[in-house]
């Protein structure tokens, strides 16, 4: 982030900013008016210079970022930023929680909403790993290890889909991870059930993830999916509409699972593309996946 950060200052100080541009966002930080530039880029680049005041105030003045949302151009810049990061060493345990933060949205509810979720997250994960902290006796080591991110998966004119992990290590490892994709143009959050007609998806999409958990299992030996014994009370019958997914670059439908949803703990997180011409026919539209 300090290296991003870096990089703008420098851009932002070699590119002029055009007179209205300039105004408002001195306007917002409260800064005194300075000599006019010469102008020797387009607003477009100078827009995209002063991106650098949009991500460093967002999260210390939220009247500037929305000042500075006002101006031309610079409406639609939608970016996740790290809002906070708690780090802590203790008794041989340790945490590393970075909580993200979605700025430039236009429905400012929904910006609200996301960005309270994934504090709370952070806030009880952070509070998990203290209490466990507290439970020690004296001398004894806690040998925890729990890191926390996230990372962007796709970021287009159309999606933005944004992933949160945490990797927990004790006597065993596992990740859980969570997502959330939003419709850019809309401002809304996509749910699986709002990408279908009706809930035909979830029959079809189940029985193409037992289709490919075969295969793979027939290919690679070494892999295993809990879908052999159907009487089995652990072994993966389907999906529902709370199912973890995302869409992906390629504007592909990916089903994700955390580690022993559906494979043994040493697979770790497991994820599926589902081919679109399995699902097209059910699909209210092909403005998110094609």
């Amino acid at each position: 982030m300090e290296k991003e950060l870096k990089e703008l200052r420098d851009e932002y100080l070699r590119t002029p900013i055009p007179k209205e541009l300039k105004d408002v966002v001195q306007a917002a930080l409260n800064e005194k008016p300075r000599k006019k530039p010469k102008v020797g880029r387009s607003i477009l680049m100078s827009a995209a210079a002063a991106l650098l005041i949009v991500t460093a105030t967002v999260n210390v003045s939220p009247a500037a970022a929305k000042v500075i949302s006002d101006i031309p151009y610079m409406e639609k810049v939608i970016k996740v930023i790290t809002f906070v990061e708690w780090k802590e060493e203790v008794n041989n345990s340790s945490a590393i929680i970075r909580t993200p933060a979605i700025s430039g949205l236009g429905n400012k509810r929904l910006e609200q909403s996301l960005n309270d979720k994934y504090l709370s997250e952070s806030q009880q994960l952070y509070k998990e790993f203290t209490d466990s902290m507290a439970t020690l006796k004296e001398g004894e080591k806690g040998n925890l290890s729990v890191e926390s991110g996230y990372e962007i998966l796709t970021d287009n004119e159309t999606i933005l889909s944004v992933q949160r992990y945490t990797d927990t290590t004790a006597a065993s490892s596992s990740t859980e991870n969570q997502f959330d994709t939003v419709d850019k143009k809309n401002e809304v959050l996509l749910t699986l059930n709002s990408l279908f007609k009706d809930d035909r998806y979830l029959q079809v999409i189940s029985e193409n993830l037992k289709e490919q958990m075969r295969q793979q299992m027939a290919a690679d030996p070494d892999k295993i999916y809990w879908i052999e014994e159907e009487d089995d009370f652990t072994a993966f019958k389907g999906i529902d509409e709370k199912q973890s997914f995302y869409i992906n670059k390629d504007g592909k439908l990916v089903i994700a699972f955390d580690s022993f949803d559906v494979a043994p703990g040493y697979m770790g997180t497991v994820e599926f593309i589902i081919p679109t011409n399995v699902i097209s026919g059910l699909l209210v539209g092909d403005q998110y996946i094609h």
